[in-house]
């Protein structure tokens, strides 16, 4: 009645590679990061970051170059923080915009250069543009 000896190993392995496809997946869909890509991070301070979540992407000229790695207040403004790979570079002078992809797509922050010295790590992009919320603009004509 008791299972062999080499079945419960087999029974030993399926499971751990049942437990190790289930964390990989959690990874895999929680867009999580277990070693980071290496970059540095700049900062942006928005009025409205409406949809904007951790993990979106950061993009110049429709090309990927980080993800949005933190969203807080400061000085009741959003402060987004971003992780930008290594290699690229943004100035002082570039544009920050929170900008939608497709009709009902995912937030991005979409970065246009500008011509200044280039940011180091720590740095804050001082020029931003808003998300544009629909609900506010239907309202405003409603009115």
């Amino acid at each position: 009645m008791y299972a062999s000896r080499t079945t419960q190993v087999i029974v030993g392995i399926f499971t751990l590679l049942g437990i190790a496809a289930m964390i990989f997946l959690s990874v895999r869909l929680g867009r999580l990061e277990i070693f980071p890509a290496p970059g540095y991070t700049l900062f942006a301070n928005f009025d409205n970051i409406a949809g904007l979540k951790t993990g979106n992407e950061v993009e110049i000229a429709g090309v990927k170059v980080g993800k949005v790695t933190g969203i807080g207040l400061k000085d009741n403004r959003a402060r987004v923080a971003m992780r930008i790979n290594d290699g690229v570079e943004i100035d002082n002078e570039a544009i920050a915009s929170v900008l939608t992809s497709g009709l009902i797509g995912d937030k991005y922050v979409s970065v246009a250069l500008g011509a200044g010295d280039d940011l180091k790590d720590g740095g804050t992009i001082r020029q931003t543009q808003s998300a544009f919320v629909l609900e506010n603009a239907i309202g405003a004509f409603i009115n």
